[in-house]
């Protein structure tokens, strides 16, 4: 099974500069939840923004460079990055921008955190059709433990 896992502000930015532009430990807690004991995929620049192999999972890094990244799996495309795993395996895919759109054509599920704040960035996450899609889980809060704005985790699945 493959899952987008995206937290996004609601003008669709997704990050700036290489990096995230809101820290939201809810969405932190939510996203290790998820993802923890899953093999996690994403684009070196987002491994660089990490600076690390996030623990507990199996770390796919997809680049078009020659690389070694201790702790990870390089591979050179999302297709070779599927392939190292089976079908009944949730694999989430984590970013960045460019891996998300080719991602959300073959996803079978999609965790998004709905920022309601509009924030200015370069990265922003591809237009989706919410046709395509089930809503089967919604929660939203007023605000975060040490976050002003309001925000909702919401889970679909393709219909």
């Amino acid at each position: 099974m493959i899952s987008v896992i995206v937290a996004v502000a609601e003008n669709g930015t997704i990050g700036d500069k290489n990096a995230l532009l809101w820290h939201i430990t809810e969405d932190m807690k939510h996203f290790r939840s998820r993802t923890t004991g899953h093999p996690v995929v994403m684009g070196r620049k987002t491994y660089d923004s990490l600076g690390r192999p996030l623990p507990n999972r199996t770390n796919v890094v997809i680049t078009r460079q020659e690389l070694t990244i201790e702790g990870c799996e390089v591979v050179h495309s999302l297709e070779e990055a599927l392939a190292l795993f089976t079908e009944e395996e949730e694999v989430f895919i984590i970013g960045g921008a460019q891996i998300y759109a080719e991602a959300m054509r073959v996803a079978d599920r999609f965790y998004l955190t709905v920022v309601e704040h509009p924030y200015e960035g370069d990265a922003r996450f591809p237009a989706w059709n919410p046709e395509e899609w089930q809503l089967i889980e919604s929660e939203r809060f007023e605000r975060g433990a040490d976050y002003p704005y309001p925000f909702r985790f919401e889970t679909y699945e393709r219909k």
